[in-house]
């Protein structure tokens, strides 16, 4: 894929970037390497104040930065500057809780027949981080804070169809103050990825992406003895019980289908809903999303704008088309929007049964597949009945249905009441096929640090 801004809602190819030559790539490692050495040594105090300048940067860029992510990748304008505005909120967040985190650990001394035992957190070094499309400056800040809190030093290698928003990362966190070079972007393609995890300068790697790249990753970081965080999507199951308010039910399950042109990891994809309550809220949810405006993502009346390229939207299509080949029913939605751009309406569709794609692949698209389950057994069964684990919500007003799915859910986040989303207070990450590892809180800090043990006698 060519590194290049290309208008989601138009076709048109905005700017092309050449890839950094060979000479330009070993000549940002090798300065990477430098500030890892000094960046180290830098206090806590120094850091804070570079994050909140960071932070304040970003709240007044709010606006051309939202722009940006919109022409680059097609998200609303509002869920654009509700992004910048969540990025501004981590910068904070590790700024003002990053210095507790760094704090020594103290252990029983006594117990190891010490005088003083204790657990030291230290920074690695280079971290290289290979960064989606989709939520273009979250998933890069999601690294960035908490690493740069750390005294790390960070390379970003965006994806190819978000370079201006890739190159802007840099600018801001150059103009908040920190040291030149400590946090770089590499223009490269994919191919060059194995490079530099393979360089001898590099730590660590941290991932979001599909499975293939996942995989691709794991195993030369493997191969080289280096640490590797993956987040690798989902395919989230939204499981409403008879208990629940459905009406609210309903109104969340289009926002987390629909939520960024349904581009998202953490997105319901399928909505497991108990038979005594199937048809009424199928009706409101069929309904709401049939209500959802679809157009140009710069119009703040928009709430579903295009697909980020092409080939998602044709692989949503193809998953769509071989459902119905089958035997599935679409109830809204279901065929691309006419015209330029790369659009597809909000989609439901129900009848999806184990040899369709659609039951065990991750639609990147605006599609619900709805399912009817006679009881909460059937309904945990079907939800684990995927190779992913990353978030699970459930509908109920029900304690025991709450505790039953909060126990046997295989996710490593569960929702009740309310839709997944990320907070920087809340360990970020999944299970199974979903990946490993853990961002955000202390643990995201902690993922790239070394945990270093101090005895004294």
């Amino acid at each position: 894929m060519a590194i290049a801004t290309v208008n989601p809602a138009t076709g048109e190819t905005v700017q092309t970037f050449d890839p950094l030559s060979p000479a330009d790539l070993e000549d940002k490692l090798a300065r990477a390497a430098a500030a890892a050495a000094t960046y180290r040594l830098t206090s806590v105090d120094d850091r804070i104040g570079w994050l909140r300048a960071a932070a304040d940067v970003l709240d007044r860029e709010t606006d051309d930065v939202a722009r940006l992510m919109t022409l680059e990748m097609g998200k609303t304008l509002s869920a654009a500057k509700a992004e910048a505005t969540k990025c501004a909120r981590a910068l904070r967040y590790y700024a003002e809780h990053g210095p507790a985190f760094l704090l020594p650990q103290p252990a029983d001394a006594e117990a190891v027949g010490a005088k003083q035992a204790y657990v030291i957190y230290q920074p690695i070094g280079v971290v290289l981080a290979i960064m989606p499309w989709n939520f273009p400056l979250w998933q890069a800040m999601r690294f960035a804070a908490p690493a740069l809190m750390a005294g790390n030093v960070g390379l970003l290698k965006h994806a190819s169809n978000v370079p201006q928003t890739a190159l802007y990362l840099e600018r801001l966190f150059r103009e908040a103050g920190f040291p030149a070079d400590v946090f770089q972007t590499l223009l490269i393609s994919s191919g060059e990825v194995e490079k530099v995890l393979r360089d001898r300068r590099v730590a660590a790697a941290t991932l979001t992406g599909s499975g293939p790249a996942g995989q691709s990753v794991a195993a030369i970081a493997g191969d080289a003895l280096k640490k590797t965080v993956l987040e690798l999507g989902g395919s989230d199951p939204f499981l409403v019980m008879p208990s629940a308010d459905l009406d609210r039910a309903a109104e969340v399950a289009v926002t987390s289908r629909c939520q960024n042109n349904g581009q998202s990891c953490i997105s319901a994809k399928r909505f497991i809903v108990h038979a005594a309550v199937a048809d009424r809220f199928e009706e409101l949810f069929a309904a709401k999303l049939a209500a959802l405006v679809v157009g140009d993502p710069m119009d703040e009346k928009t709430d579903v704008g295009p697909l980020s390229t092409s080939d998602g939207r044709d692989d949503v299509e193809e998953l769509v088309a071989d459902a119905v080949g089958k035997g599935a029913r679409v109830v809204v939605g279901g065929s691309r929007v006419d015209g330029p751009g790369w659009f597809y309406p909000p989609t439901l569709i129900t009848g999806i049964t184990p040899e369709m794609r659609m039951y065990r692949e991750e639609v990147f698209g605006p599609v619900a597949a709805l399912y009817r389950v006679p009881d909460l057994d059937a309904g945990i069964a079907l939800a684990n009945d995927v190779d992913f684990g990353l978030g699970a919500n459930i509908w109920t007003n029900d304690e025991a249905d709450r505790e039953r799915f909060i126990r046997d859910a295989q996710a490593g986040m569960v929702f009740v009441n309310g839709m997944v989303t990320s907070y920087p207070q809340l360990p970020f990450g999944g299970v199974k096929d979903s990946g490993y590892g853990r961002e955000l809180t202390d643990l995201g800090m902690h993922e790239f640090m070394n945990a270093k043990t101090v005895w004294i006698n």
